[in-house]
């Protein structure tokens, strides 16, 4: 049976921009996995709209645009 991973603690001591593009990575890698799941496989399907229902509807706050630009990109390069 699947479980999840166990979250660990992030490393202490990074300036607060390491923190962000991190956590920002994470969101955009579970939008775009999301996504595709929901069958959309062409970044230009995916527009900001249709980004941020996916994320209403997977209950994760509404991704700002940099966030969307990047999950257009994870869609564009993971084909």
């Amino acid at each position: 049976m699947y479980q999840p991973l166990k979250k660990k603690p992030l490393p202490a001591g990074q300036p607060r921009e390491w923190y962000v593009s991190h956590n920002r990575r994470l969101k955009a890698m579970r939008l775009a996995i999301a996504l595709l799941d929901s069958g959309v496989y062409h970044p230009a399907t995916a527009d900001n709209r249709t980004i941020r229902a996916t994320a209403e509807s997977i209950g994760i706050h509404p991704p700002s645009d940099t966030t969307c630009r990047m999950v257009r990109a994870l869609i564009r390069y993971g084909r």
